[in-house]
């Protein structure tokens, strides 16, 4: 965070602080408490839509890392979360593993998978890179189906995240969610200050430069690589103990076309960004099945069934092409020039 007019550093360690005055540290603690406070005082259905933007952030921050921090391009995301997902569930409910253990399994299967990927990414970039982890996606749903372990096309259960003999409730994992997405954001945000970020930094601005300098574009696209699919399997365990049911369509390449947009809505290589994107993304999502529902109501049943699914779709386009259009550094892009504008007023020039 920036600091205010006669406020200074004097060690080095203050300098590399995030939250660096007490009005910026009390503001964190009364947000964080808003967050946390919310899902006891807020209806259902918005809990469950409060669960499922938690996931999908902490799925977001693992593809910031890979192209907003790397630049390099992923279109196999959601296939990488499914990954997580059905390792969680496959180790809980077939071999009994405590659902706390296969967290972190979850994390690691899901980056080991996206680290083979680093492999061709070191030969290709660009528009090759974008149709290999295409295909990836389209052949690691293949193999989910066609394996017995996974259910295959009828999926499989998953059991109740349990805590001290007790089934988690809905407000208890949304809470588990929204911690998970905490430590998430402070780890994303922190990885970018070390020196490794500044490798992954040096890489996607000028690869033959970073390369010049000393950097071994091989590990440090293993490491993006593993980073980025490490939060897509720590979010696809959150996944599986929400829905408590796993099948390959839930993990469809709509849903990673849908990770990307999130990531320019909010603003590439901003995790601020990719927290505003998620919002926006799904809270038009949100609008959208509420018109559905209305027009649900006045219109014939063959036309809007058929009319909502291809709303959400459209609303989506629409909002990505008019940000590449009007705002191609997002949100968070926007809201930078915002306080620049303020913070220099009357002297903008």
């Amino acid at each position: 965070m920036e600091l205010p007019f006669g406020v200074y550093n004097t060690t080095f360690g203050q300098d590399l602080a995030v939250i660096r005055t007490k009005a910026q540290w009390v503001l964190a603690a009364v947000v964080l408490a808003l967050v946390f406070f919310l899902p006891t005082v807020i209806a259902r259905d918005w809990l469950a839509w409060l669960t499922i933007v938690g996931i999908f952030m902490v799925a977001a921050l693992g593809l910031h890392v890979l192209i907003g921090l790397s630049g390099q391009f992923s279109m196999c995301h959601s296939s990488i979360m499914a990954v997580g997902a059905y390792a969680a569930g496959i180790l809980a409910t077939t071999y009994g593993l405590p659902a706390w253990l296969t967290l972190p399994i979850a994390g690691v299967a899901a980056g080991i998978l996206g680290m083979l990927f680093a492999i061709p990414a070191v030969r290709i970039t660009g528009f090759y890179l974008v149709m290999v982890t295409m295909a990836a996606q389209f052949v690691i749903i293949w193999i989910i189906q066609k394996v017995h372990w996974t259910g295959g096309n009828e999926g499989m259960q998953v059991h109740k995240l349990v805590i001290f003999g007790d089934n988690v409730g809905d407000v208890g994992f949304c809470w588990i969610v929204l911690a998970v997405l905490v430590v998430s954001v402070i780890l994303v945000k922190n990885i970018q200050r070390t020196n490794a970020g500044r490798r992954l930094l040096a890489m996607r601005d000028n690869e033959v430069a970073a390369e010049v300098m000393g950097i071994n574009l091989f590990r440090t696209k293993v490491l993006a690589f593993f980073i980025g699919c490490f939060f897509a399997g720590i979010a696809g365990w959150l996944w599986a103990y929400h829905f408590n049911y796993l099948s390959p369509k839930q993990f469809d390449f709509m849903l990673s076309m849908k990770f990307l947009g999130m990531l320019v809505v909010g603003g590439m290589g901003s995790t601020t960004g990719v927290v505003l994107g998620v919002l926006v993304i799904q809270l038009a999502d949100k609008l959208t099945d509420n018109v559905n529902t209305i027009l649900a109501s006045i219109l014939p049943t063959d036309l809007a069934n058929n009319l909502g699914p291809s709303m959400a779709l459209i609303i989506f386009a629409l909002i990505v092409i008019l940000f590449i259009m009007l705002e191609p550094r997002g949100i968070y892009g926007r809201v930078q020039r915002i306080r620049l504008w303020y913070s220099m007023h009357p002297f903008s020039f």
